[in-house]
């Protein structure tokens, strides 16, 4: 699969955002390696990716790198301008990346997502949000 290496510079304010469904361990909680669950609605990171960096500002500040499972995600580009900054985006197939997403923040660190597929029932989809929060 290639990637483009141009910078996607569509706007978020052409996409209708809807809230992220997010949940995070508190900011009390023991470090651990997953902090929390997101259920996007699309498999499109240009249409959820905005709404999620939103979400995440106030404690992960500037989120500058995204590493993502290739498996669960159409193809894009390796860069999209959000916010007006630029996101790199890495695809990746390794497996410790299944199911999840990885999103880095300049002097604040990692915040590590499991990602519950969109088309997840609701019940099922709550369950496995609580049990990463």
């Amino acid at each position: 699969m290639a990637i483009s290496s141009e910078v996607d510079m569509q706007t978020v304010a052409a996409h209708h955002v809807l809230p992220v469904r997010l949940a995070l361990a508190g900011p009390e909680a023991v470090p651990r390696r997953i902090d929390g669950a997101w259920w996007p609605r699309t498999h499109d990171l240009r249409d959820e990716l905005p709404s999620l960096l939103a979400a995440l500002s106030a404690r992960w500040g500037r989120i500058t790198r995204v590493t993502v499972d290739a498996a669960q995600w159409l193809a894009g580009p390796g860069r999209l301008a959000v916010a007006g900054r630029v996101v790199h985006i890495k695809r990746s197939a390794a497996a410790a990346d299944r199911g999840r997403v990885c999103l880095l923040s300049y002097g604040v660190g990692r915040c590590d997502l499991v990602v519950v597929p969109p088309h997840t029932p609701a019940e099922e989809a709550a369950r496995l949000m609580a049990e990463h929060a």
